[in-house]
């Protein structure tokens, strides 16, 4: 069978799997909704959360980043995956043992006000939307490449599923269609990595042929000649950085404090019976991160090798057909700048912007891209979010190979979409309609307008998806940021700081969102012509700002706390009963 077939069939029975799923768990009660019952096994919860955690930026466009970054691009890895080791250490456990069902219901809680608990859910909906854009970017990509659909459609069809399973099922529902998605993700993304691995160097083992010679009679280790490649087209070197440390330290803590922030992960450690099994989740979760995680580097590697080395001076009648089915849904470009029918790459844009096509083929039967040539000479646009999709077919995978990623990267991308879209509706539901503006509604109501959030929340996923603000990997980056400068401190303050007041956290909250947000608008959006380390406060990155904001959030509160009122002696003993021993398997909770 052709490639359209099998993923036709791959996605279509991972979608079925999925729906089942939901439909056999569908919640009953709003503590399956919001916490799957807080029953789940830990090694399910590890799974789910894997799933969760591992989302569109970590499988599709994770190692396009250090595929053309190099260096620089270990950034992501280092951030995501000590940002997760944070969590599990540092938060999870704690965070269980109060027993809360979201984010801002240990907020509100904690700082005894309904304000922070406001502020919080805002913080909250902002970072998560953003997320969720790159996801749904994600999922359109995938359709638009594998099954000959528009990006839109694509969407939709993304929706719909989401829909099915996170309006249905909630927490419950979602748990165990993320444990079917694990599966299915890190099968896809390990299934290439292993095939391509072989080929390259003969080793089966991706993590250990990224340092091993190449199986083309040079004697060179794969980085190696991957330098030595990029040097002769004028690019820098593979292993050198052009970050500042500066900017690279602060990248990374951004997105390390942003995991660590993110709601939707830490509502995984609300479904599992105690604290104990929050801390074996979190140990299992970070096993099956770590099989991706660890693949990564050398996924990046082997496609950039393999892209040069299919693309790298080919007459464009003679370029293999992936090329051209990525070339028709926009994600590469070529413009035969010198008229030879041959392909140049190398560093510079070929051109302004993302390509413009007109609607009849040139001279050597391209697709004409219509934007304005630059100066420089290569003559190739790629977009670093379709490497991974595209190298099974830059390196002449079997079929069912190619139609397995395309299942592998939907698989991601809805997995982390319906958490997010869940940890929406539950902060609309619990914490501002049912403990902030109508306190006396039902259980079979509050379940309702949870469902009704949900419901809105994929429609407006669907038109971020559509109208992306970024590639997947960027849009997530800023989300990480939001989450770091708002969420985390508050979060910390809250766990370990017995003086921490209501005063102090919403200021401080409210300082870290409105500065990093202003950041990464005006360098992103409202003036991205000044994006250059020129113009950058301190040389640090709109995708490191996160980490400044994180540092104003802390220097507010405490200026604040400082000349306000202490938290009551009840909110007090609270605090210090978080963090005792005794008793962890018991909630703990604290009136308004």
């Amino acid at each position: 069978m052709d490639v359209k077939t099998l993923t036709y069939l791959f996605v279509g029975g991972s979608f079925a799997l999925y729906i089942a799923i939901a439909i056999w768990s569908r919640a009953a009660s709003t503590r399956e909704f919001y916490v799957a019952g807080g029953h789940v096994h830990p090694i399910a919860n590890g799974m789910a959360t894997a799933a969760d955690w591992m989302s569109a930026a970590s499988f599709i466009s994770m190692a396009g980043i250090i595929a053309f970054m190099g260096y620089d691009g270990s950034v992501y890895l280092m951030g995501w995956t000590g940002g997760y080791v944070l969590l599990a250490l540092l938060l999870a456990p704690y965070l269980r043992k109060f027993g809360q069902f979201t984010v801002p219901d240990f907020i509100g809680t904690r700082y005894y006000s309904h304000t922070a608990r406001v502020v919080a859910v805002v913080s909250l909906v902002l970072v998560s939307f953003t997320y969720v854009a790159g996801q749904m970017r994600g999922v359109g990509i995938v359709f638009s490449q594998f099954l000959d659909v528009d990006i839109a459609t694509g969407v939709v069809i993304g929706m719909a599923v989401v829909f099915m399973y996170a309006v249905l099922g909630g927490m419950k529902g979602i748990t165990y269609t993320q444990v079917a998605q694990y599966c299915v993700l890190i099968f896809a993304y390990l299934v290439p990595a292993i095939f391509i691995s072989i080929l390259i160097t003969g080793n089966p083992v991706p993590q250990l042929g990224l340092g091993a010679t190449v199986a083309d009679g040079s004697g060179l280790s794969v980085l190696e000649k991957l330098d030595r490649t990029l040097v002769e087209l004028g690019f820098g070197a593979y292993t050198d950085g052009v970050k500042s440390k500066l900017d690279v330290f602060a990248i990374t803590m951004a997105l390390m404090i942003g995991t660590a922030g993110l709601p939707h992960v830490i509502v995984r450690f609300f479904t599992v019976p105690n604290v104990a099994d929050a801390r074996r989740s979190a140990g299992y979760a970070l096993v099956f991160i770590a099989l991706l995680y660890t693949t990564a580097p050398a996924v990046g590697a082997f496609a950039r090798l393999n892209f040069i080395d299919t693309v790298q001076d080919t007459a464009y009648t003679e370029v293999d057909s992936w090329f051209r089915s990525w070339e028709a849904i926009g994600l590469i470009g070529w413009l035969d700048k010198n008229a030879d029918g041959r392909i140049q790459y190398g560093p510079g844009a070929p051109f302004a912007g993302p390509p413009r096509f007109a609607p009849e083929p040139g001279p050597a039967g391209e697709r004409q891209v219509t934007n304005p040539p630059t100066a420089a000479a290569n003559e190739v646009y790629v977009d670093r979010d379709i490497m991974v999709l595209a190298n099974p077919e830059i390196a002449a995978l079997p079929a069912w190979v190619v139609a397995l990623v395309a299942a592998g990267g939907v698989a991601a991308a809805l997995s982390t979409a319906a958490g997010l879209l869940l940890v929406i509706s539950t902060s609309v539901s619990h914490d501002l309609i049912k403990n902030t503006f109508a306190r006396n509604i039902s259980d079979r109501q509050e379940l309702l307008y949870a469902r009704v959030a949900a419901a809105f929340a994929v429609g407006v996923a669907g038109y971020l998806g559509i109208n992306p603000p970024g590639f997947v990997a960027e849009v997530v980056a800023f989300a990480f940021g939001l989450a770091a400068a708002s969420l985390f401190p508050a979060i910390v303050m809250g766990i370990f700081s017995t003086r921490m007041n209501r005063h102090g956290a919403v200021w401080g909250m409210v300082a870290g969102l409105a500065f990093t947000f202003c950041y990464i608008a005006w360098f992103k959006f409202v003036a991205p012509d000044t994006n250059n380390s020129a113009h950058w406060w301190f040389g640090i990155s709109p995708e490191g700002i996160g980490a400044l904001g994180a540092v104003l959030n802390f220097a507010v509160a405490a200026t604040v706390n400082r000349f306000t009122a202490p938290p009551p002696e009840g909110i007090r003993a609270l605090v210090e009963g978080i963090r005792v021993p005794r008793g962890a398997a018991t909630s703990t909770t604290a009136g308004h």
